[in-house]
């Protein structure tokens, strides 16, 4: 090879390497940017709401007095809302992530499904609303419930835990399989002893990934009719006498902490934009949280398969 042909492929690869340093730099200056823009907004909502976090106002329910309104009922609505999405979301995407890597044939029967769910994780919300409106309210007679509620978010947040489960599992190496099945393994002993463990981790953070996005949607809950102002909880689900459980408050009408900032945020008075603020701030928090305890579960799994 000549001197010149050498000279021209330092050349290239000193200008490749300037190239991806040049994009590295405004990759980084861009995260930077949003993450500082991210931060101060939170914190300026944070430092507007301060004054009303108070013990009052979480035991408090919505008032025509900004002074005296609380999120009670909002707050307990978003958790009953998301346990509902929750129980319904998880198991189900869970399973299916599982049936279509593992289980089902590739065909075009399973491409077309495959195709569809990675459509729906990119569907607008308003469009799992209108969905629901027809089929949960008024097909099924569930009416504006905590369980339609439940059931809405579970949909919209279902692909992404299809998809992310999929991934997981297909991340796990084929020899992992491979030495399941020498030991005399059944597919599914080796998909719930030895894949499922290996990849929770990753699924784990998908789910609650779909959950963060569930507890700050408004368009869908709000389609299918949660009420703007309540001043009333629904029936507890324990009970002191057999069987103890209660599953009224699952018809019982709702509203969640993003309609409730809606409302006030609508309102002109400025003392609600504060109330706004502070309620926005205990979502931040309940979001931080989750995604905290996520954190939390995907280490202690990886240490338990260390050991």
């Amino acid at each position: 090879m000549s001197t010149e042909n050498l000279e021209q492929i330092r050349a290239d690869i000193n200008r490749r390497q300037l190239v991806n340093t040049i994009f590295a730099i405004i990759g980084l200056t861009t995260i930077l940017v949003s993450i500082l823009i991210l931060l101060g907004l939170t914190i300026q909502m944070a430092i507007d709401g301060a004054s009303r976090l108070t013990p009052q106002f979480f035991i408090s329910f919505p008032s025509r007095r900004p002074e005296e309104s609380g999120i009670l009922s909002a707050w307990v609505g978003t958790s009953l809302v998301m346990l509902v999405t929750a129980i319904a979301a998880i198991p189900l995407g869970i399973a299916s992530g599982i049936y279509l890597e593992e289980y089902a044939r590739k065909n075009w029967i399973t491409d077309i499904i495959e195709i569809n769910v990675t459509n729906l994780a990119g569907v607008p919300s308003i469009v799992y609303g209108l969905l629901a409106l027809g089929v949960f309210v008024y097909q099924f007679n569930l009416g504006e419930s905590v369980l339609a509620a439940g059931l809405t978010l579970a949909l919209l947040i279902l692909p992404v835990v299809i998809v992310t489960t999929r991934e997981a599992i297909r991340a796990i190496p084929n020899s992992l399989r491979e030495a399941a099945y020498a030991v005399g393994a059944s597919k599914w002993q080796m998909v719930w002893d030895h894949t499922l463990p290996y990849s929770f981790g990753s699924i784990l953070t998908g789910v609650i990934i779909g959950l963060s996005r569930a507890i700050g949607e408004t368009a869908p809950v709000i389609t299918i009719g949660a009420l703007t102002f309540i001043a009333f909880l629904p029936d507890p689900p324990f009970k002191s006498e057999f069987p103890y459980l209660s599953f009224a408050w699952l018809q019982a009408p709702f509203t969640v902490m993003p309609i409730q900032m809606f409302n006030w945020v609508s309102r002109p008075e400025p003392a609600f934009q504060l109330n706004a603020a502070a309620a926005g701030t205990v979502l931040t928090v309940m979001t931080l949280g989750m995604n905290g305890l996520a954190i939390y579960l995907r280490y202690r799994f990886r240490q338990g398969i260390k050991w």
